[in-house]
């Protein structure tokens, strides 16, 4: 008879810390002990304090919609400079609400910035129902994202955004995406959910988390994570409410955001609104 296979709870005790001993510097954002019905974690780079202040001021101020509590957090590496760093350390003691990594920040270091926030989810924040990974260029509306997880018919196995069908590794060595032949040998990457912004329930972080350890970092972060969603079972789904649009109009930030701006039954290009920050 076989034996039985280890179930996810296991899995994950024998998996804790692991990853965390390699890329956690220290981890100044905090996760409140009741349950996070929105956990926002935006993927940043040190240097970029302007946009993260922009994205708190706006749309990151959000603790709450629809009565359901939102956190939203910053995940960066550790800057190449020792200014930058120390600057980084004391925006991380003032907002406490950064993710900083062991590792430099740098083109080739994405994948492990988002496998580092993928641990912190599932260590500090179990109690987290959703987490949207997003960029630091998007602009969230996050009470329509909250109306639209609400009409969800389900609450698991949920890993869905703009799905990229037959992504093609680069094999171009002289480019930062650079994948070797030896460590991805397949012509393509099975669906995955484009990086600009993705959802993933609770569980289907852990099971990401889970299948990290036999998927190489060499691949791109989008990716990386749509290859361990294919091993642990799920699959990428695509919704509408994740087509980023551009915007040309950045005046509702420059005139000052205010959360009833955007409404629940937004349309779905309110959701999502690609590169509105790039002026800050």
């Amino acid at each position: 008879v076989a034996p039985a296979q280890p179930g996810l709870s296991q899995q994950l005790r024998t998996h804790q810390w692991y990853l965390l001993e390699q890329y956690f510097l220290h981890s100044a954002a905090t996760c409140p002990k009741q349950e996070i019905f929105l956990l926002i974690v935006v993927c940043s780079s040190p240097e970029n304090r302007t946009r993260r202040n922009a994205i708190r001021q706006t749309w990151g101020n959000a603790t709450g919609s629809r009565g359901y509590s939102v956190l939203t957090v910053f995940a960066v590496g550790k800057a190449a400079s020792a200014s930058t760093q120390l600057e980084i350390k004391e925006e991380a003691q003032r907002h406490r609400d950064i993710i900083e990594g062991s590792f430099i920040d740098s083109p080739q270091t994405q994948t492990q910035k988002m496998l580092m926030s993928v641990e912190w989810t599932v260590t500090f924040c179990p109690s987290a129902r959703y987490i949207l990974h997003t960029a630091q260029d998007v602009f969230v509306g996050v009470p329509s994202l909250a109306g639209y997880l609400l009409s969800l018919a389900q609450q698991e196995d949920i890993y869905l955004g703009r799905v990229v069908h037959h992504g093609v590794p680069d094999r171009d060595p002289q480019s930062p995406a650079f994948v070797p032949i030896h460590e991805y040998p397949e012509q393509f990457y099975p669906d995955f959910c484009h990086g600009s912004a993705f959802l993933m329930s609770q569980d289907v972080a852990r099971k990401v988390y889970v299948a990290a350890r036999e998927v190489p970092l060499a691949l791109p972060p989008a990716a990386f994570v749509g290859i361990c969603a294919k091993r642990a079972g799920i699959t990428a789904r695509h919704t509408k409410y994740f087509d980023c649009c551009l915007i040309h109009d950045v005046c509702i930030l420059k005139k000052g955001y205010n959360n009833t701006n955007f409404k629940a039954t937004a349309q779905p290009a309110q959701i999502l609104l690609r590169n509105i920050l790039q002026h800050f």
